[in-house]
């Protein structure tokens, strides 16, 4: 099945956070508080795809509120944090839902999303994933994390679907 096939089958978008929807770097101030930097463009396209009543989600590994904080701005609708196997979520959440892979894309840059990756009806990686992540990943974005890459893969399913 092609690229454009597999998209217009997808009703849920699921990301990692950390290297995909930032650039992977984490700041702390003197007292220990992380700070994370989204791209506004990425955040457009999240945005739309809630709009549009696609069901967006985040499972992440890392536990920082300035996640939840953007997510809610976005109107993604599942937020995981501290999540360090992150297929049970989706499976749960396939399940809330009733979808199956087919119908789930999921974006992640490193080894934890690899079990993930493997199932979803559409995988994707920023540019700059880990070797693996991309040898598994049915699209790799042209942009990295926290540059684009969210935005371009929401594009792709919006536009597949919207023909």
């Amino acid at each position: 099945m092609n690229l454009k096939d597999k998209a217009k089958k997808i009703k849920m978008l699921v990301f990692d956070v950390d290297g995909v929807m930032t650039d992977g770097s984490i700041t702390y101030d003197e007292n220990g508080t992380e700070y994370k930097t989204f791209n506004a463009k990425d955040g457009h396209g999240l945005a739309k795809m809630a709009k549009s009543g696609f069901i967006t989600a985040i499972i992440t590994g890392r536990n920082n509120g300035t996640v939840e904080f953007r997510a809610r701005d976005l109107g993604i609708r599942e937020i995981y944090q501290g999540v360090k196997n992150k297929l049970p979520i989706l499976q749960a959440l396939m399940e809330q839902y009733g979808f199956d892979y087919s119908q789930v894309s999921y974006m992640g840059d490193d080894e934890p999303d690899i079990a993930i990756l493997q199932n979803v009806g559409l995988s994707a990686c920023p540019n700059d994933a880990v070797d693996d992540v991309q040898k598994v990943c049915d699209f790799k974005s042209k942009f990295n994390g926290g540059h684009g890459a969210v935005r371009e893969l929401c594009d792709l399913i919006y536009k597949s679907q919207k023909q």
